[in-house]
């Protein structure tokens, strides 16, 4: 891991260093070898302003791209990425993950016009969707033709956890500790503690001891 870096020679390090190493969660360990942490091979970070702290794990597949105005992708330390993830900032919009932070399989991260701020310790289940943008709908105008619009910035706060295939759309805030069921879309805010589910997200009940 020591030899591990972007370029050509590197990738070879890579990939040998993984080699004996069983895909997914068994290969985390590579992250702890160096300060940089762990980078697969086949990842792609194509992002002029990406910023990590240290102990990275970044798995197959995945992809960290900066469209047209761009900004900054930061990761703190202990940021888990797992494969086939896609990140993308556009038009002005960035993202920024808190320490210890997960992104499972097949999630598609989209900051365009307003920042995506994640907490601490916020686990992101697979195939979830976060974008804080959204397209103007006009009559008589091409969808693909509309200029982008944002209510928002999205903010998830420390240790809120979202299940299986959650989409979370602009002016969104999850607050800490927030629960989101599977296959929800959350259009409005939810309060700190809180238990939501559906399409749109609606607050079931809180996870304090005196919530209802």
């Amino acid at each position: 891991m020591r030899f591990a870096t972007p370029g050509l020679l590197g990738r070879m390090a890579t990939r040998l260093a993984a080699w004996p190493a069983p895909p997914h969660y068994s290969r985390e360990y590579l992250a702890g070898l160096r300060q940089r942490g762990y980078i697969a091979a086949s990842a792609t970070i194509h992002h002029t302003a990406f910023y990590s702290g240290a102990r990275l794990f970044i798995d197959e597949r995945c992809m960290i791209y900066q469209n047209r105005d761009g900004g900054a992708v930061q990761l703190g330390n202990e940021v888990r990425i797992y494969r086939d993830v896609i990140i993308e900032t556009g038009s002005g919009g960035g993202l920024e993950v808190g320490d210890r932070s997960s992104f499972h399989p097949r999630c598609q991260v989209n900051a365009y016009l307003e920042p995506i701020r994640i907490g601490r310790q916020v686990m992101i289940a697979a195939n979830c969707a976060l974008y804080s943008y959204d397209h103007g709908t006009e009559a008589d105008r091409p969808i693909h033709e509309q200029p982008l619009r944002s209510r928002g910035p999205i903010v998830i706060e420390d240790e809120a956890w979202l299940g299986t295939g959650v989409t979370v759309l602009s002016g969104v805030t999850i607050g800490k500790g927030a629960v989101i069921g599977a296959g929800s879309v959350v259009t409005r805010s939810i309060p700190a503690g809180a238990i939501a589910v559906g399409n749109p997200a609606r607050v079931l009940k809180s996870r304090h001891a005196t919530g209802r």
